[in-house]
């Protein structure tokens, strides 16, 4: 049971009467004892907590940013009207700061044997499971003087997943996209890339792609137009080690990355490649292997869902050798990963040449564009030694790069919001030049 500020306050103002005309037990038992008869008598015309039932229902997953509704439905199967207040628990992470006590706080009234329902509004900030912790109920008597608290238990789970912000640029990479495949005028000739089809030459085509075979039959000059390789194989890499960590702007490395990854799996799913993943530290913290085109991307987004950096040095080697077996045919392998000297010297250089030899291998990095801002600034002194450390820490993933393209690897470096777009970008430049 729980006393209410309503008794409270009816106890102060009757001490007024007692202390100015009759101040002793007398006076006390006198205001007292009709207010605890009137306490007793609000309790017991209550509704019973215990036995209300509560069921759930709503939203079982949202993306990050957006707003998720929970319905908790009310039963009231006592004689007596339920008057309440209700509050839904969940973990801090579930609301925006400071909205936690009005959106999870409600006021119902359930006559006796009906049903009513509450809706709790949630916007988590964070990635993962958010699961609800318990249901607190004040049941209230017709004076409001005190009621009687319980707890339910009704599990429920709503999973947050990554955002993906860059879903806007899909668009635009799937236009470029059928360009290559030869759905518009366009028609692309390059190394390992398929047959398509035959047509009449004309004038300014390449001499290379006659089909002399073909003109002798048709009597007319014929060439061959190609499209790009498909059912290709394409492994993502996302590097959860504590390098991903690293916060950039708002958020870690590793979301900033998935959300490019996600962009190029819609786009390679699209273009009829295969697209697997692979998160990986010093073990394996995801693995999503041979979905269907339709069920890549909710696979993806689901299997990031829970993924968190690790503060731990990431496993070269181990890396490496579980990307082998998880890809034993030839792929695109795209690599999430930093381009700080210490990691891809002393890590992965090492083994790079083991994955060079069977795949194509691309590097995608997130760039820190706070430092781009230092390296422009000028005007105090302060600002030029920034620009200067600034200069430094880019010439460093400069040469870094470098050493990476030298082994035949493909680097895109990027800021969060430029990354998802120029890795769709070096995507269909590998696929057109037939290299996938």
């Amino acid at each position: 049971m729980a006393l209410t500020g309503r008794a409270a306050l009816l106890a102060a103002l009757g001490t007024l009467p007692v202390g100015i005309w009759e101040p002793g037990w007398t006076g006390i038992l006198a205001v007292n004892t009709p207010l605890a008869l009137a306490c007793a008598c609000d309790f017991a015309l209550a509704a019973p907590v215990r036995r209300l039932g509560l069921t759930r229902s709503g939203d079982t997953s949202v993306r990050l940013g957006k707003t998720a509704d929970v319905t908790l439905t009310v039963t009231n199967p006592s004689s007596r009207p339920l008057r309440a207040r209700i509050r839904d628990a969940w973990p801090p992470s579930s609301w925006q700061p400071g909205t936690e006590i009005t959106a999870s706080r409600h006021q119902v009234t359930v006559p006796a044997g009906e049903r009513r329902r509450v809706t709790t509004r949630l916007r988590p900030t964070r990635r993962g499971d958010r699961q609800a912790d318990r249901v607190t109920i004040r049941s209230y008597g017709p004076l409001g003087l005190l009621s009687r608290q319980g707890n339910h238990k009704v599990p429920w789970t709503v999973r947050v997943l990554p955002p993906f912000t860059s879903r806007k640029h899909l668009p635009s990479k799937l236009a470029r996209l059928r360009e290559l495949d030869g759905r518009t005028s366009v028609l692309t000739r390059g190394e390992g890339t398929e047959f398509d089809s035959l047509r009449d030459y004309v004038p300014g085509d390449d001499t290379r792609s006659i089909d002399w075979r073909a003109t002798a039959r048709r009597s007319k000059v014929a060439v061959r137009t190609w499209r790009p390789e498909r059912d290709r194989r394409i492994l993502l890499i996302l590097d959860t080690g504590r390098t991903a960590a690293g916060r950039v702007g708002d958020a870690p490395r590793l979301d900033a990355s998935m959300d490019a990854a996600l962009l190029l799996a819609a786009l390679a799913s699209r273009a009829g490649d295969r697209v697997d993943l692979l998160a990986y530290d010093r073990r394996v913290r995801a693995l999503v292997q041979g979905r269907a085109a339709g069920d890549v991307l909710p696979s993806l987004v689901n299997a990031m869902a829970h993924l968190e950096p690790e503060l731990v040095e990431t496993d070269a080697r181990g890396l490496t050798s579980t990307a082998l077996r998880t890809a034993p045919r030839r792929s695109l392998i795209v690599l999430f990963t930093t381009l700080d000297a210490a990691p891809i010297e002393e890590g992965l250089l090492p083994v790079l040449s083991r994955l060079t030899q069977r795949h194509t291998v691309l590097v995608a990095s997130v760039s820190d564009p706070h430092i781009e801002r230092m390296a422009a600034a000028r005007g105090s002194t302060e600002s030029v030694y920034e620009a200067a450390a600034a200069a430094q820490a880019q010439a460093e993933r400069h040469r870094t790069a470098e050493q990476l393209t030298r082994h035949g690897v493909t680097v895109v470096d990027a800021t969060p919001d430029e990354l998802p777009p120029a890795l769709a970008d070096a995507y269909l430049a590998l696929k057109a030049a037939g290299r996938l």
